[in-house]
């Protein structure tokens, strides 16, 4: 199982052999069925991007791939490692699955008392036990990489939000995950700060990294997504290729999003 995206451009991947499928995932909070039976395909360096109202199940669904959310019922699997939901799944099972895939999260969730180099070497030297020399060495690429090389020894609250955001994005990408998993990753930035991070999520594309991302940035999606998927309800309402589902979608569910999102004033 390799941890670090193919050399493969992202148009020659294999969809016939995906790297994250998901089959019939359901997750209830009480009475509320959040996940009504998810099924979802990603190919090795494929881009995924959720879209849909408040409440449509995005979160859930990410959290669910993660194991931060445990399914009620059906599978998850990440290349060779498949875990069924539908029966018991013992701790092992489920610290293999948080390790194949990296979540970056809305609101940073750096620790505050860590520098910004403590923050990325502490999942590599902590949970993996990877030495502290090859992890620094590592952050040091990764903060070149996100354009905060001059950052590494900042504690978090001297950043702005786009900056810790982007260390947030190197902090998962030096766990080596088989997946991505962006949760609304510019929503608590000022405006012009959402470029900048959006513009590192580009470049991890262009590289070959398979990424889920839910997210309210349209024409982002429209440039980086190998296919969208709209949810509503806790189900996937309609899934298509960005040109297809923003241009001529064919739900009038998904029209109705769309038309909110892209004219908020009609």
């Amino acid at each position: 199982m390799s941890p670090t995206p193919e050399n493969a451009s992202r148009a020659d991947a294999p969809r016939a052999a995906p790297r994250l499928a998901v089959r019939g995932l359901h997750k209830s909070f009480g009475a509320h069925e959040v996940l009504r039976g998810i099924d979802l395909e990603v190919g090795v360096g494929r881009v995924v991007v959720l879209i849909g109202p408040s409440g449509s199940g995005k979160t859930t669904l990410l959290r669910c791939l993660n194991a931060l959310e445990i399914a009620d019922s059906g599978t998850v699997r990440i290349d060779e490692l498949e875990v069924d939901f539908s029966q018991p799944v013992g701790k092992a099972r489920i610290t293999r699955l948080r390790r194949s895939s990296a979540m970056v999260f809305q609101h940073y969730n750096l620790f505050p008392h860590k520098t910004v180099l403590e923050n990325i070497i502490e999942g590599p030297v902590q949970v993996q036990k990877r030495s502290v020399a090859e992890a620094t060495a590592e952050a040091d690429a990764l903060l070149e990489k996100v354009g905060l090389a001059d950052k590494r020894d900042v504690y978090p609250f001297r950043l702005s939000g786009g900056q810790q955001q982007r260390v947030g994005i190197a902090r998962a990408l030096a766990l080596r995950p088989n997946v991505i998993l962006f949760d609304e990753p510019t929503s608590a930035l000022d405006p012009e700060l959402v470029g900048d991070v959006l513009g590192v999520m580009q470049a991890l594309a262009r590289e070959g990294w398979t990424m889920v991302v839910v997210t309210h940035e349209l024409a982002f999606a429209r440039q980086v997504a190998d296919e969208v998927l709209f949810l509503d309800g806790g189900e996937i309402v309609e899934r298509g290729h960005p040109q297809q589902l923003f241009t001529e979608p064919r739900e009038a569910r998904t029209r109705q999003f769309l038309s909110r999102i892209l004219n908020p004033l009609d």
